[in-house]
């Protein structure tokens, strides 16, 4: 009895650190999103942080996307995360949810050439 606790236990523990800081495959990582397409620009850091230098067309936190997800138009989506979690958790809620995310871009991190 005890064994199949352990063995669940440990199995939910691996699927969490999975979804947190496992990295998204298949998604490049670019500078701008805009490139005169219809690509929409998705801000999803926080609220508090000063976004003066990176121009977003919708701007949802991470934690009020479920809340808001009528707000983003069904377009291909260039996301913009603080923090390679962030971008994790938002990148794989929206594509669980049908969004087709084409790129995104850390704001503390710049984008290196093999990603």
């Amino acid at each position: 009895m005890s064994t199949y606790i352990i063995v669940l236990v440990s199995s939910l523990l691996c699927i969490m650190v999975y979804k947190r800081y496992y990295p998204v495959q298949g998604i490049p990582c670019k500078k701008l999103g805009h490139d005169k397409t219809n690509t929409v620009v998705l801000d999803i850091r926080d609220y508090n942080i000063d976004v003066n230098q990176t121009p977003s067309d919708v701007r949802i936190p991470y934690a009020y996307l479920k809340r808001f997800m009528q707000e983003i138009p069904n377009q291909q989506l260039h996301v913009i995360a603080s923090d390679r979690l962030e971008l994790n958790l938002g990148v794989r809620y929206l594509v669980s949810k049908g969004y087709n995310v084409a790129s995104y871009y850390i704001s503390n991190c710049p984008c290196r050439d093999k990603e």
